[in-house]
């Protein structure tokens, strides 16, 4: 074992036995470096790194970014503002009137924030990949998060095929989130309406209902292609290898950035969304848009 990491967990007080499974083995396997020790040691320092440092996702996320959860929150808050922006725009004084539609039309927004800044994270795991009979899930399972990602340290290249591999896989996730997540908001939207209407026959919607398999389809298409690239260029070029690299020990203005980088892409992802569904036919270009806060 490096005489530095030995020294750093004497310096500690912790044996090599203290630690989670995953990150043992990354220890006794000598690909553990003194940098990753001592961002362990901060990270679990840390109040809300603690509370949940005990799940593997969000363990191998911070160790690879301990900006994660900055990144996360802005995430969710830019989500948040521009689609309650959008929906107020929308309903002007029925907006509070309306509030269970914004509130079901916000949670889905903020599912979908949450994955895509969950997904192309780039992580650092010291986990042995499973193996099984089937070539195509062993195959994935070597992949990266981040297609673009830094080699994390102690790690083995990734070859090409398994960064686009990282793409593809990715993809396929958010095919279900954006599907699910749709479901769930138009569902919910269509279910209120619908009851409104039962209470007050002479309610007039200002759209009519959104056929729910079509949406949700067409929004999960949608998220497995444009917002799957342009997470991942987010995270694994601007931020990890662009605004960090650039400015490292800086982290205001790493974050500051982040943000920048962030809510841009939130608005192109919105145009993208409105050229969509009109390539789709599912809304005309003189209909109102319904996706304005889209990723």
């Amino acid at each position: 074992m490096d005489p530095k990491i030995v020294a750093l967990l004497a310096a500690a007080g912790r044996s090599v036995d203290s630690f989670p499974a995953d990150f043992k083995l990354g220890l006794l396997t000598n690909r553990v470096t003194p940098e990753i020790l001592q961002r362990y040691f901060s990270m679990e320092a840390n109040f809300l790194a603690r509370l949940v440092w005990g799940i593997d996702g969000f363990r191998e996320r911070l160790l690879a970014d301990p900006s994660f959860f900055v990144k996360l929150g802005i995430e969710i808050g830019i989500g948040v503002v521009m689609k309650i922006t959008a929906e107020y725009t929308k309903r002007k004084e029925n907006f509070v009137r309306e509030v269970d539609f914004v509130f079901a039309n916000t949670l889905m927004a903020i599912i979908a924030d949450f994955m895509l800044t969950w997904l192309p994270a780039p992580t650092l795991s010291y986990r042995p990949r499973a193996v099984s009979s089937n070539a195509v899930a062993n195959f994935f399972a070597r992949c990266p998060d981040n297609a673009f990602q830094k080699v994390p340290p102690g790690m083995e290249p990734f070859t090409l095929t398994q960064r686009i591999g990282a793409i593809l896989r990715n993809g396929s996730k958010l095919l279900g989130v954006g599907f699910c997540a749709s479901m769930i908001g138009v569902g919910v939207t269509n279910a209120l309406l619908a009851v409104r209407q039962l209470m007050d026959p002479s309610l007039a919607p200002p759209n009519a209902p959104q056929n729910v398999v079509a949406t949700s389809a067409a929004y999960g298409v949608y998220m497995s292609i444009s917002s799957n690239l342009r997470y991942q260029i987010i995270a694994g070029i601007i931020e990890e290898r662009g605004i960090e690299v650039l400015f490292k020990g800086k982290p205001e203005l790493c974050h500051l950035l982040s943000f920048a980088a962030r809510t841009g892409n939130t608005f192109l992802g919105s145009l993208l969304w409105v050229d969509f569904v009109r390539l789709c036919g599912m809304q005309k270009a003189s209909e109102p848009q319904k996706a304005a806060a889209a990723h």
